[in-house]
């Protein structure tokens, strides 16, 4: 059986330097990333603020996705494990708890080059060289606008009402709770919503968790979409300029428009390609990096979340 996990490379900037946190594991006795294993009911994205937490003490945000290594551990199961990079701010660093224990024995801050050579894995190194490679590309202060589905509503043919009015499942409801800890650990400070009740309800437990309101709006509503009324493209365009990672909340035909937007916005190619990840069940969401310093770079990195 496969186990999962997740970790990143956490990094700040010291003296206009860029430098990356290794951890020395006890047990272990390696130089490795901060991760861990999923926890039963956990999402990966939650799964990697909450170890970076437990291992460093360090509270962060999620940012671009480095991809995934894979090895087999010496029980013989398969360990898979996902990574982002992660920006961490001197308060952070400030108000860290970490005290050495059992399982990590000391935190170093170092530069790249210094951390590929200290690491102790191959496979952690290609980690470290991807997260290089945006470096070399100033690519690595990020925002994102994440193109979140409404959760599971009451059918429209078992509903009297306005479709406007037409309230979540049971299931619903479970899923918009469900989505909280995976749509928090990008950090979102702006929220907001299609004035549909099932948008409103999707994105109020995520507003709760983090102390923010929710604006409505009719950019994002189904129903202004179809009858041609809508302006995804100013409410996109602000977004973007205003870099700051937020939470679109809106319906299955409006969230491909809602990405090429963001990509026309932005100067990206494949426009196509990059709508389709707009394609979401409900309840899914797709998180689009953006460049906070070199907003003519286009799209970043894509990656794209449904519920189990």
């Amino acid at each position: 059986m496969t186990v999962f996990a997740a970790g990143a490379v956490c990094w700040r900037v010291v003296d206009g330097k860029i430098l990356v946190l290794l951890i020395h594991r006890t047990r272990h006795k390696d130089v490795s990333l901060p991760k861990g294993k999923v926890d039963p009911g956990e999402v990966l994205p939650q799964t990697a603020v909450r170890e970076i937490a437990e291992e460093t003490g360090l509270k962060v945000d999620l940012g671009l996705p480095l991809g995934v290594t894979n090895y087999v551990m010496p029980n013989h199961r398969e360990k898979v494990v996902h990574y982002w990079a992660a920006e961490v701010t001197e308060e952070a660093v400030l108000a860290s708890t970490f005290v050495p224990n059992s399982e990590v024995a000391a935190l170093e801050w170092m530069p790249i080059s210094r951390a590929l050579s200290s690491i102790s894995y191959k496979r952690d190194a290609e980690i470290l060289k991807r997260f290089q490679a945006f470096v070399d590309d100033g690519l690595t202060s990020t925002f994102a606008i994440i193109a979140l589905r409404h959760a599971k509503a009451i059918p429209a043919f078992d509903f009297d009402g306005r479709d406007s009015a037409r309230p979540l499942t049971h299931r619903g409801l479970v899923e918009a709770a469900f989505i909280v800890p995976g749509l928090s650990a990008f950090g979102p400070t702006v929220l907001r919503s299609s004035t549909a009740l099932r948008c409103q309800q999707t994105i109020a437990p995520t507003a709760e968790a983090l102390g923010l309101s929710v604006k409505k709006t009719d950019s994002l509503s189904q129903d202004a979409f179809e009858n041609g009324t809508s302006d995804i493209r100013s409410l996109v365009g602000k977004r973007v300029r205003r870099r700051a990672t937020s939470i679109l909340c809106s319906h299955g035909p409006v969230l491909p428009e809602i990405m090429r937007e963001v990509a026309l916005a932005t100067g990206t190619t494949k426009v196509a390609s990059i709508a389709r990840a707009g394609d979401l069940p409900v309840a899914g969401y797709t998180v689009i990096h953006l460049s906070k310093d070199r907003p003519g770079s286009g799209i970043i990195a894509v990656e794209t979340h449904v519920p189990h």
